[in-house]
Parts: structure tokens; C-alpha cells; sequence
């Protein structure tokens, strides 16, 4: 147990790091890049070579180097723990990018800004000493094509927002590319032939190709949720994404369950947690939309 919470942890400020360096590099790229016709698309979402350019500055590269750091960590804790424990530590991301996004992106952040992160990290409290045993239920291969096919359409669905919406889609891509990254949480934690290691065995499950697709389209969808809004916005709706999903999951197909006795404090922790990173979302859109 003690395990997988450090690693949660690491995945943590990790992931809360990487957030802001690839703000700051998504931005940096978008200020050098105006007045290339190739900037932006029809609907005023970044093209896609403006968001390899941000991906290519130096700070973005760095951020990604951290999110190497958070997907090691992601990955201990998803199999050492309860995901709905696991994912809910690392949504304390929010409150390290928010911290930090006030130093390097001189962000403004409210009263009602700390409050709500006050009730998220609060929530995580509860949830650490309310947990249970993580769920040792065996998945059929259901399960495992099942979050395969959810991660395929959620990235097509979170495609086809930025095509539509264009630079109103921020909150909407960093939420999809949170429940890909969510998506991701679950298929770690079944993937077949990890324990003792068989590669081949491995590389046939489907749930290790949700890993590769969950993970490739929720770093994209993220990037380009960065350039267009709030970066307390997007990695909000990124922590509601990724934190709802795995937790369900992980209780209803997985068997993880809270400590006895103490189901009621643990689903009011978690609903805490996610209202505290939705309203992050919410203030972070529309501050965001004041600037513009």
C-alpha cells in the first residue's frame, strides 16, 4: 500500500509539473508563430504543425520528460492499489500546476480558486484513510476489448470537438483526454502477462493497445487543450476525467473497495474531490475567457 501511494505521489508532481512547463511551451510556441497563416484552423483551433512546434520548444520537452516520471508512478500505483485511491492522489496534480502556474504563468488565482482546490486536497485526506483493498477479481477478455473500444471512441469523439468548436473546445479536450488517460489507468491494471513478464503475451492483449492509444491521444488532445484555454482549466477537466472513470471501473468490474464501514465517507471523498477539480475547470474557463 505504502508503495503504490508514493508512487501515486510521484505521479502527482510529476504530472503537476509537466502541466505547467508544456503551458509555457505551448505558449511561447503560439507568440513565436503569429502571423503564419498555418497557426490556426478555420474554426480557431491550432493546426496540427503548431502543436508539433509546441511540442518541439524546450520546456515542453522537459514537461514531457515529467510526464515519463508521472506515467512510471501511474503505472506502480494502478496495479499496488485501489484506483479510485490511485487516480484520486494524482488528480492533486491540480493543486502542484496551480501553485506553480502563479510563479512561471503568472496566473491569478481567487478565493474561490483555493477554495476549491482546499476541498479537493481534503477529499484525497479522507480517501487515503478510507480506502480498502485493491480488487484481485479476474477480468474476462470483455473487459479488455470493452476499454479498448471505449478509448478508440472517446479519442474520435474528442477529434471531432476540436474540429467542431475549434477554440471554444479547451475544457472539452483536456476532459476527453482525461478519460483516455483514465481509460489508460484501467487497461494497466489488467493487462495480462505483466506478472511474471511475457512479452508476447503482453503485446496481444488488447488492453495493451489501449495503453499505446489512450496514452498517444490524451497527450494530443491535452496539448492542444493547453493552447487554446486556462491551463488550471484543461488540467481540471483533465483530473474529472481521468479520476471518474478508473475509480467506477475499478469498484463495479474490478473488486476495489473502501474499508469497512466506510463506503459513505469514501464516495463523499471522491465526489468532493471531482466537484473541487470541476469547479477549478469552471473558474479556469472563465477567467481565461475574461483575457481573451
Amino acid at each position: 500500500m505504502l508503495i503504490g501511494v508514493a508512487a501515486a505521489l510521484l505521479a502527482c508532481f510529476g504530472y503537476g509539473t509537466a502541466s505547467v512547463l508544456q503551458a509555457y511551451g505551448a505558449r511561447k510556441s503560439a507568440a513565436a508563430a503569429v502571423g503564419h497563416g498555418d497557426t490556426v484552423t478555420a474554426t480557431g483551433a491550432p493546426s496540427l504543425s503548431a502543436t508539433i512546434a509546441a511540442a518541439l520548444t524546450p520546456a515542453f520537452i522537459v514537461g514531457m520528460a515529467l510526464d515519463v516520471v508521472g506515467f512510471a508512478g501511474s503505472v506502480v500505483s494502478a496495479r499496488l492499489i485501489p484506483l479510485f485511491l490511485a487516480q484520486t492522489i494524482m488528480s492533486a496534480n491540480l493543486v502542484v500546476t496551480a501553485v506553480l502556474g502563479v510563479v512561471v504563468l503568472g496566473v491569478r488565482l481567487r478565493t474561490r480558486d483555493w477554495l476549491a482546490i482546499a476541498t479537493v486536497v481534503v477529499s484525497l485526506c479522507v480517501l487515503s484513510v478510507t480506502a480498502g483493498h485493491t480488487g484481485t477479481d479476474a477480468t474476462t477478455p470483455t473487459v479488455h476489448w470493452g476499454v479498448f473500444v471505449v478509448a478508440v471512441l472517446t479519442l474520435l469523439v474528442g477529434l471531432t470537438l476540436i474540429r467542431v468548436l475549434g477554440a471554444r473546445a479547451a475544457v472539452g479536450a483536456g476532459l476527453v483526454a482525461g478519460i483516455l488517460f483514465g481509460a489508460m489507468a484501467v487497461a494497466v491494471r489488467v493487462l495480462d502477462g505483466v506478472d511474471p513478464l511475457r512479452p508476447l503475451v503482453v503485446l496481444a492483449d488488447p488492453a495493451s493497445w489501449t495503453i499505446a492509444i489512450a496514452g498517444a491521444g490524451g497527450f494530443y488532445l491535452f496539448t492542444v487543450a493547453l493552447q487554446l484555454g486556462s491551463v488550471n482549466g484543461a488540467a481540471a477537466a483533465l483530473v474529472a476525467g481521468e479520476t471518474v472513470v478508473p475509480g467506477i471501473a475499478g469498484v463495479v468490474l474490478l473488486g476495489d473497495t473502501a474499508a469497512p464501514g466506510l463506503g459513505w465517507a469514501v464516495a463523499v471523498a471522491f465526489v468532493g474531490a471531482v466537484s473541487g477539480a470541476v469547479a477549478v475547470a469552471i473558474f479556469g474557463a472563465a477567467e481565461a475567457g475574461q483575457e481573451h
